[in-house]
């Protein structure tokens, strides 16, 4: 599962997550000033998309970037499957 940290008010954070839900990402959302050690860590790079711990990208994410990010993580699970079968 994706998480995008993010936080009210966040014109970025705002687009980040319309164009996740345009392109069909399954994500839940966090807002870091709901947790103090969240805030200290993203506080000036949201939004951050995150996957587990592995950091996908931070700041802006236009729909090409956010494309892109998907062929990865989809190639990924592709590979892992065919070293796995």
């Amino acid at each position: 599962m994706l998480t995008l940290y993010s936080r009210a008010g966040c014109h970025l954070c705002e687009q980040a997550r319309s164009h996740l839900e345009a392109l069909d990402f399954a994500f839940q959302v966090v807002d870091v000033d709901s947790d103090p050690s969240l805030k200290d860590r993203y506080d000036h790079n949201v939004p951050v998309l995150t996957s587990g711990e592995r950091v996908l990208g931070k700041g802006a994410f236009s729909r090409s970037r956010l494309s892109q990010i998907k062929l990865l993580l989809l190639r990924e699970v592709r590979t892992r499957s065919d070293s796995a079968g």
